[in-house]
């Protein structure tokens, strides 16, 4: 069964900084774009990176500057490297596939399938 694991979440001070993993099994993450979401209690889910499959990375104006999406082929994983961490920022985040679009304006990523179940970033002081 295809499916995505989620770690690195935890409980950081504002301005600390977090390295999440997103680790693929029964399939191979470089042949697919990957992003990373998140969803806050009573708020939308967004899109906060996602990174094609052919090198190209993508950011949500609020993560641009201080969060860096990268991969290792070698261990099958997507990294969402966060620094400068604002309250704002506290969110259940999960690793999905993801599908590439142009707004006219600006580069994001669609949530597809399949999805993580998710890590918790939590920042208070």
């Amino acid at each position: 069964q295809v499916h995505l694991v989620e770690s690195g979440g935890g409980l950081v001070q504002p301005g600390g900084s977090l390295r999440l993993s997103c680790v693929g099994s029964d399939f191979t993450l470089d042949y697919y774009h990957i992003g990373w979401f998140r969803q806050a209690p009573g708020k939308e889910r967004e899109m906060v990176s996602c990174s094609t499959s052919d090198g190209d990375a993508y950011y949500s104006d609020s993560a641009k500057g201080r969060f860096t999406i990268s991969r290792d082929s070698a261990k099958n994983t997507v990294y969402l490297s966060m620094i400068n961490l604002e309250l704002e920022d506290t969110a259940l985040y999960y690793c999905a596939g993801a599908a590439p679009t142009y707004d006219g304006f600006k580069y994001y990523c669609h949530q597809g399938s399949p999805r993580g179940l998710g890590t918790q970033v939590t920042v208070s002081s």
